[in-house]
C-alpha cells in the first residue's frame, strides 16, 4: 500500500514547505524515498525498532551515532488498516518537530488510503465492465458473470431491464458520471459501465417498471443539470440472463429508428415500427412496392402527423400547421389512389406499416 510514488509525493512536498529532511521507510526498513537520494535503499535500524514496537521513536544526537542508517529525530509508524506499512522520519531535535510528525504521518495516512479506494473504484469499475461485456455476447459465459459479480457481492436477478445511453463530448469526468449515476439508482440493483467512449449500459435486475421509468427520468435530469446532449433508450423488462444481448440490440434500433430530438425512447414504444427493421429485406421490399405510389410517398409526412394524433384530424392539422379541409383533401387522395383509408383504423395500420417498411429498404 506504501508506494514509492507516494512517498516520494510526500517526502517531496513536505521536505521543502517544512526545510526538514524526510525519510520513508517501508515496511522491511528500507529507506524508499528521502530527500537525501543517497540515502535511499540503506536499512534504517530506528525504523526496525518502530516497526518491531509499533511506537514512536525520538532518536537523540548520541543515540543516531549507535544506530546504523540513522540521524536524530523523530520515527512514526505508518499505519493502514490496523497495520503498520511503513515508517516516517524527521531529521531534527525530537521535542522541535514533535507535532510536525504528527502532520505529516497523517498526511502519509490520508493519502495512502485515498490511494487505496480510488484503486478499489477502478477495479470495481473494471470488473463491472468485464461483467458488461460478457453479458453483451451471442453466447455470454454465465460462469463468468457469476463469478465477477461474486467478486463485487453483487447480484443480478430477474425482472431485468437494460439502458443504452448515448451520449455526446461532455466536460465531466467518466469516473464522476458513473459515480452520480450509481448514486441515482440507489437501491435499485444494477451495474452500469462504458462500452465505448460516448456509450453507456446499464443493466438492472428485479426492476418494478414503472418504478424504473422514474430512474430514467432522474438520470436524463442529471444529465441535462450537466448540459450532456444524451439520447437514451431502455428494454422492456425480460426473465434469462441470455436476453441481454437482444435487448441491447433493440435498444440500439430504438434509438436508430426515432427522431433524434427525442431524449428518451422506451423500447416498447417503438416495438410495432422494430419489427418492419428485424424483417427480411425481401419481405420489407415486397410489403412496400404493393402499396407504396407516388402520393403516398409525397403524403407520409401528413400521415405519420396523423397517426401520431391518434387519426384526430384537427389536432393534426394544428401539428402541420394547415387547414382541417387540407387535411382531409389529402387523405381524400391517399384513400382515392391506394384503396386504404386513413381514417379506418386497420387500413391506417397498413399505411403505417407500409411507410416504416419503405424506410427500412431505403436505409438498405
Amino acid at each position: 500500500m506504501l508506494t514509492k510514488e507516494i512517498a516520494s509525493t510526500i517526502v517531496n512536498e513536505t521536505s521543502l514547505r517544512l526545510n526538514r529532511n524526510i525519510n520513508i521507510m517501508n515496511e522491511k526498513g528500507v529507506i524508499i524515498a528521502s530527500g537525501d537520494t543517497k540515502r535511499i535503499g540503506d536499512i534504517h535500524e530506528g525504523a526496525l525498532t518502530v516497526l518491531k514496537t509499533g511506537q514512536t521513536l525520538s532518536i537523540s544526537a548520541e543515540q543516531a551515532e549507535k544506530l546504523k542508517g540513522s540521524q536524530p529525530g523523530i520515527n512514526l509508524p505508518i499505519v493502514f488498516q490496523d497495520s503498520i506499512v511503513g515508517v516516517i522520519g524527521i531529521t531534527g531535535h525530537p521535542s522541535e518537530i514533535q507535532i510536525l510528525g504528527g502532520l505529516v504521518k497523517m498526511a502519509t495516512e490520508l493519502m495512502i488510503n485515498q490511494n487505496y479506494l480510488s484503486t478499489q473504484m477502478e477495479w470495481q469499475q473494471r470488473t463491472k465492465e468485464l461483467i458488461i461485456e460478457e453479458m453483451l455476447k451471442a453466447t455470454p459465459s454465465y460462469d463468468q458473470i457469476k463469478r465477477r459479480l461474486g467478486l463485487l457481492e453483487q447480484r443480478l436477478e430477474p425482472p431485468f431491464i437494460s439502458c443504452v445511453l448515448q451520449m455526446n463530448e461532455r466536460k465531466i469526468s467518466n469516473n464522476t458520471l458513473i459515480k452520480n449515476l450509481e448514486l441515482i439508482l440507489g437501491e435499485q440493483q444494477g451495474i452500469i459501465g462504458f462500452i465505448n467512449i460516448n456509450r453507456i449500459f446499464i443493466a438492472l435486475s428485479e426492476c418494478n417498471f414503472h418504478g424504473t421509468e422514474k430512474v430514467f427520468d432522474k438520470i436524463a435530469a442529471e444529465l441535462k443539470r450537466h448540459k450532456i446532449n444524451f439520447r437514451l433508450s431502455f428494454s422492456t423488462p425480460f426473465n434469462s440472463l441470455d436476453k441481454f444481448y437482444q435487448s441491447y440490440l433493440d435498444c440500439d434500433l430504438a434509438l436508430d429508428i426515432t427522431d433524434n430530438t427525442i431524449d428518451i425512447v422506451p423500447f416498447s414504444k417503438v416495438e410495432s415500427k422494430a419489427l418492419i427493421y428485424k424483417t427480411d429485406f425481401p419481405e420489407a421490399a415486397k410489403f412496400s412496392q404493393r402499396i407504396m405510389n407516388k402520393t403516398l410517398e409525397k403524403y407520409s409526412d401528413t400521415l405519420e402527423a396523423f397517426f401520431e394524433n391518434n387519426l384526430n384530424i384537427q389536432s393534426t392539422a394544428q401539428a402541420l400547421f394547415i387547414h382541417r379541409n387540407t387535411l382531409i383533401y389529402r387523405l381524400t387522395k391517399i384513400e382515392k389512389e391506394t384503396g386504404y383509408d386513413p381514417k379506418v383504423f386497420m387500413d391506417a395500420l397498413t399505411l403505417q406499416l407500409a411507410i416504416w417498411a419503405t424506410k427500412r429498404v431505403e436505409r438498405g
